[in-house]
């Protein structure tokens, strides 16, 4: 089932725009000739969502939750559907925007199977039928690449720490180490010997069963898309884009640092916390600001990408440099 959560740190929901509620630039435009804003916004379905009787929200018959508004308070519409699942970095597949969405079309993503294992007490191996068992939550994150691109995005998925509390971790795991499916026949990217496939991630334990640490399993209420890392995908709202793996089938308990494909491939650009912070520049670019995706200008980056309250207690330092590069480099 899919729960809408609410726990104080949810984006607004004018910060987002539904899929089936989404209208083109051009048609847009087009209305915007023939009705006034307010008329527009009427005929856009902005307002409350339908709820049933235990107030949980109703699906809005196509497949996507329904949520409360269109545009922002401005009336600029952001982050469609349409620019999430068409502007993706996906590097397995290649390295411009729009090439994901298009590769990957064909990507099979069943049956499919993530391994969990290393130093717990119960290793085990989930299908996707036994992941999609835990309860599905709708979280609606802010998305900040390291680029200095962002999105905000409803994820539908669970914590993952919900599986680390299954296999039960032991007192000598401190890191947890995801694993990208390796399929060069089918991701065409994985042939370029440039990167040391496969795509490997990882997080401290303590990061990796922080509540807000997701495992998503879909988006707009509807299943992955395969350029948005089908079946299943780590989703870590707090650090820049990258840590987030997608197309995950190995998830390991360790006691070392892993080295992730970043780190390996550019060490002296990224390293292993890669916390979103508007202080610390990435060594060719500012990180103070962003560019929402869908708007022209740029705002400024939050610390955290918003999320202090919840996880600055896990950085005592958040300006030392290791935040970023455990090697220091």
């Amino acid at each position: 089932m899919l729960i809408k959560k609410r726990s104080g740190i949810e984006i607004p929901s004018s910060e987002i725009t539904p899929q089936h509620l989404y209208l083109s630039r051009r048609q847009f435009m087009a209305g915007a000739a023939l009705t006034t804003t307010a008329g527009l916004l009427a005929a856009c379905g902005a307002g409350s969502p339908p709820e049933d009787a235990n107030g949980a929200p109703v699906s809005s018959g196509d497949g996507s939750t329904a949520v409360s508004a269109t545009t922002d308070e401005l009336g600029d519409p952001l982050n469609t559907y349409e620019q999430i699942t068409t502007y993706n970095n996906y590097y397995e597949f290649n390295t411009t925007k729009d090439g994901p969405a298009r590769l990957a079309k064909d990507f099979p993503t069943s049956p499919w199977q993530v391994e969990v294992g290393g130093m717990v007490k119960n290793p085990k191996t989930y299908t996707m039928e036994d992941l999609l068992k835990f309860d599905q939550e709708e979280r609606i994150y802010r998305l900040r690449c390291v680029e200095a691109w962002s999105m905000v995005i409803p994820w539908q998925g669970f914590p993952l720490a919900k599986i680390l509390n299954e296999v039960e971790p032991t007192t000598d795991a401190k890191y947890v180490r995801f694993e990208t499916i390796y399929d060069p026949d089918n991701m065409a990217g994985q042939r370029n010997r440039m990167f040391p496939w496969p795509y490997v991630e990882g997080l401290t334990v303590e990061e990796a069963m922080h509540d807000l640490t997701l495992l998503s399993t879909g988006l707009y209420g509807e299943t992955l898309l395969p350029q948005n890392g089908a079946p299943i995908r780590l989703v870590v709202p707090w650090k820049y884009g990258f840590k987030s793996i997608k197309a995950i089938v190995k998830i390991e308990l360790v006691d070392y640092m892993p080295i992730s494909l970043w780190m390996e491939s550019a060490p002296t650009e990224y390293g292993f916390f890669a916390n979103v912070n508007p202080e610390v520049d990435h060594p060719r670019w500012s990180q103070a600001t962003e560019r929402r995706i869908g708007e022209l200008g740029r705002r400024p980056t939050l610390m955290f990408n918003g999320y202090t309250e919840q996880v600055g207690h896990l950085y005592p330092n958040p300006n030392d440099d290791t935040n970023l590069n455990p090697r220091g480099t």
